[in-house]
């Protein structure tokens, strides 16, 4: 089979560019056909190569200019955060580096200082705090809170590193909605809960404790939960599963809650999504009902 065949053998592996497709022979008419798939600009994959977004953002590596930097979404893949890598590609350019607009790509132009660059898997992409400040820039506020949540839950940042880090950049794109975001941060165990609490604190109630442990009167753990006020003893919980195993766990455990003395508000996806008005009532009825229960306690504390 020689060295074309070799050759061959490695396009169907991974993704590649026409330039490598051409120089194993393939023409753009061969591409066209069912056995491979367009990606992007000058950029194809075998039928039936299974997805892998770090082979298609090698494949992005060797066809735009080497000064560029993987950012936005795509960087903020690399670290781990729920966003779309690939759909589209998105890098940042020096000023002067020229290159044409091609399908799958969003490119920007502006600088990026070496400290704001890391390498990872042989991809330079923006530093953690670079890539959350560009999401500030690019999304709604809620969406960006959904992010840094995620970066502070994997102990990529903090809310006083994320601080620091909008004080020396002020002026940049992005930074006072970095820096009024920060305020709010917190390690939420899923993007539903970060948008239960974002609900919440837009409608001017209290900020609630993210993922604190619950314990009885006696000090015995029964729970944690995703959102809390301890002033009223309410606990509120994002419910986004539908097993039934989940069921009878979540109905054991929300036993156990009740019967320390605690109350619980369960929301789905509906709820914040079809009646955020009502969710919003619910929460602030329960807080401004206040059960002897949770006032006794409450006392105890402050004795």
């Amino acid at each position: 089979m020689g060295s074309y065949g070799r050759t061959f053998r490695e396009l169907k592996s991974r993704p590649f560019t026409l330039a490598e497709a051409r120089e194993a022979g393939l023409t753009l008419d061969a591409l066209r056909g069912r056995s491979w798939r367009r990606i992007g600009a000058q950029l194809y994959c075998w039928i039936g190569l299974r997805e892998d977004p770090w082979l298609v953002l090698d494949a992005w590596r060797r066809l735009v200019p080497t000064q560029a930097v993987f950012s936005g979404k795509t960087a903020a893949w690399t670290f781990g955060l729920d966003l779309d890598p690939v759909r589209p590609v998105e890098i940042t350019l020096p000023l002067a580096t020229p290159i044409r607009a091609r399908a799958g790509l969003k490119a920007r132009r502006c600088r990026v200082g070496w400290r704001e660059v890391r390498t990872i898997r042989g991809l330079r992409t923006t530093t953690i705090h670079r890539t959350l400040r560009e999401l500030c820039a690019a999304l709604p506020a809620v969406e960006a809170l959904v992010a840094i949540d995620a970066a502070v839950r994997r102990r990529l940042t903090d809310p006083a590193s994320l601080r620091a880090y909008a004080k020396s950049n002020r002026g940049q794109h992005g930074v006072p909605r970095l820096a009024s975001l920060a305020e709010v941060a917190a390690p939420a165990e899923s993007s539903m809960e970060t948008r239960l609490r974002w609900l919440l604190l837009q409608a001017g109630l209290p900020r609630p404790e993210v993922q604190t442990d619950l314990h009885d009167h006696d000090n015995r753990f029964v729970g944690r939960a995703d959102l809390y006020y301890p002033s009223a003893r309410l606990v509120l919980e994002y419910d986004g599963g539908t097993h039934r195993d989940r069921l009878v766990a979540d109905d054991r455990r929300q036993n156990m809650l009740i019967n320390a003395g605690f109350r619980l508000l369960r929301f789905t996806a509906s709820d914040l999504y079809e009646h955020a008005g009502v969710v919003v009532a619910q929460v602030r009825s329960a807080l401004g009902a206040m059960p002897e229960e949770a006032r006794f306690w409450r006392q105890k504390r402050a004795s």
